[in-house]
């Protein structure tokens, strides 16, 4: 075996520590190209065929409804495969298999969107709902539980944002900015640099922005994932055999196989397996409850459009099955995390690190660049479908309901802003080391809101008071256990985080331990249910639904539709 692991030894693969060598100005300087770049594509965005009515929220939180197919597979693609994808995915799997869970979900979760997603579009056009919470409370007559999804979205969505600006922080570190030995103000200065540029094309162009640099991002990441692929292996003596062995050891060629690392047994040898299931299960139910996923399907111009998507974007789980393999690569390459190796604890360095010493510094900068787009996008897509909801569904329906579309528009624009700083605040205030936690912790909380959005998208038997009841539950139940949860080293007894160290617990009133927004969302299922029954014994008023049956297959070019403002040709043809 020892000609298999000849060429993984360190004089092949460097492993320096992260940030050892100062900083790399080939790479800082290509990232600041492609940084600039996109920037200047995001505020050029608000002049690409604009409309009559900039100033309208429909036109900056929507992109007036129009975009096709090309320009809504790019941008849901853009949405959906972030940063997350690039740092956190390869990072969980230096554990284990346990963290190939996320490739699993986002093969499942096409199914699943493409029997509900093309009636939200629908229900939306007839009606003119801007966030899943108008929806909610059209059909269910209930601006009470409207508020509920409301503010269960824009929380569930700041650790979302958040993640993306680790993604950029991981990436500077490697390159030498910010890491270890800093002062507090020159590590997070870049991530503050970024927030101020993102906010302000977010500001002046809106969804826009993200849409046409959407079609960089997503060009970037396919040519270093090829590259990765095909270039890697070759530095290891056995290709992928090397690879997956050196991966089962450690990184040490002549270190002894770790029990389950490439199964989804732990050391123990406990399966693992329901565990794995829920968590797969749950993330994939959780994806397109979030706001930001929906903004990117609502933004379409006709079902059809919705529909191609949905069947289309699962070619992206192909690349997020090769993208999980480069945590198996670093981990090889002897990036594993642990707190006296070379990541110095933190594995969301291993993607980068691994760039870093495996190309030459002018394609590791293109790859870095690649993970910095990749968080620009989401982000300013997720801030956005965070303001819709606080203005829709808070600023319109409690505080001015007379708010000309023009003022939504502009507390929209603001609210952006301040999502923006709450997601730093996540940044700066939680744990960095636990990235794929904070996508977790929101899939917690989004999920609850599942029952009012998707079932009321084919049935409305749930009582309104019943579902703010169940959502309440679940999301109280998933919070306090969240909190609860440690995190332990590698000798599984030091605690070496507190609170929110890990989203599976054991499910009450048994042996198995699950995801927790799933045991949550059971929960909250229960509740829903019996108070349904209860309040429709006792006669309780249920609210006026404003929707009709046939509201849910209508599309573009349908009568008594309302109309739009004058769409983009542009964004149209795409």
């Amino acid at each position: 075996m020892s000609h298999i692991l000849a060429a993984a030894a360190p004089s092949d693969i460097p492993t320096p520590n992260v940030g050892s060598h100062g900083i790399n100005q080939t790479e800082l300087a290509i990232v600041i190209f492609f940084f600039l770049l996109v920037s200047i594509l995001g505020f050029l965005a608000a002049r690409w065929r604009k409309a009559r009515e900039a100033n309208h929220l429909e036109e900056w939180g929507l992109g007036g409804r129009s975009f096709g197919g090309w320009i809504t597979w790019f941008l849901l693609g853009g949405d959906l495969y972030t940063a997350y994808t690039f740092i956190a995915v390869p990072a969980a799997l230096t554990a284990g298999a346990f963290g190939f869970f996320a490739v699993p979900y986002t093969i499942i979760v096409w199914p699943m969107v493409f029997l509900f997603l093309p009636r939200l579009w629908s229900v939306s056009r007839k009606h003119g709902y801007v966030t899943p919470s108008d929806f909610v409370r059209g059909r269910y007559g209930s601006k009470g539980l409207s508020l509920a999804v409301a503010i269960v979205g824009v929380v569930a969505t700041m650790p979302y944002i958040a993640l993306q600006l680790v993604g950029i922080q991981a990436c500077l570190d490697v390159i030498g900015i910010g890491g270890k030995g800093t002062s507090t103000f020159a590590k997070d200065l870049p991530l503050f640099i970024a927030f101020a540029v993102l906010a302000a094309f977010t500001y002046t162009s809106g969804l826009r922005a993200p849409a046409v640099i959407a079609f960089v991002k997503d060009f970037l990441i396919y040519l270093v994932i090829i590259v990765a692929i095909i270039y890697i292996p070759t530095r290891f003596a056995g290709g992928w055999h090397g690879i997956f062995h050196l991966a089962s050891t450690g990184g040490k060629p002549n270190g002894p196989v770790r029990p389950g690392f490439l199964s989804l047994n732990d050391h123990a040898g406990k399966v693992n397996a329901f565990p794995y299931a829920t968590l797969a299960l749950g993330s994939a139910m959780a994806l397109f409850m979030y706001p930001h996923a929906q903004i990117g399907v609502l933004s379409t111009r006709s079902r059809n459009t919705v529909r191609k998507n949905l069947a289309g974007l699962s070619i992206y789980s192909l690349v997020l099955g090769l993208i999980a393999l480069l945590g198996y690569m670093a981990v090889a390459a002897g990036f594993n995390g642990s707190p006296t190796g070379h990541l110095g604890g933190n594995a969301q360095h291993a993607v980068p690190a691994l760039f870093d010493a495996v190309f030459p510094s002018w394609f590791a900068g293109v790859a870095f660049a690649a993970v910095a787009i990749g968080a620009l996008v989401p982000a300013a897509i997720m801030s956005i479908a965070a303001a819709n909801l606080f203005t829709r569904n808070i600023f319109v329906d409690f505080i001015k309901p007379d708010a000309t579309a023009h003022q939504q528009a502009q507390m929209s624009k603001f609210v952006s802003l301040l999502v923006k700083f709450g997601a730093l605040a996540f940044v700066l205030g939680l744990d960095a080391t636990s990235a794929i936690n904070f996508q977790l912790l929101g899939g917690v909380l989004i999920l609850q809101t599942l029952p009012a959005i998707v079932v009321g998208l084919f049935k409305r038997w749930f009582h309104r008071w019943a579902l703010i009841a169940g959502l309440c539950t679940g999301v109280v139940y998933g919070v306090v256990v969240a909190w609860q949860q440690k995190k332990f080293g590698a000798d599984g007894k030091t605690v070496v985080q507190q609170h929110f160290g890990n989203q599976i617990a054991k499910v009450p009133g048994t042996h198995l331990y699950a995801y927790i927004a799933i045991t949550a969302l059971v929960l909250n299922l229960i509740v829903a249910v019996v108070l349904t029954i209860l309040f429709k014994a006792m006669k309780v008023a249920e609210g006026v639904d404003e929707t009709q049956a046939h509201d849910y297959t209508a599309d573009e070019g349908d009568e008594n539709l309302p109309d739009l403002i004058q769409a983009e040709p542009a964004l149209a043809e795409l």
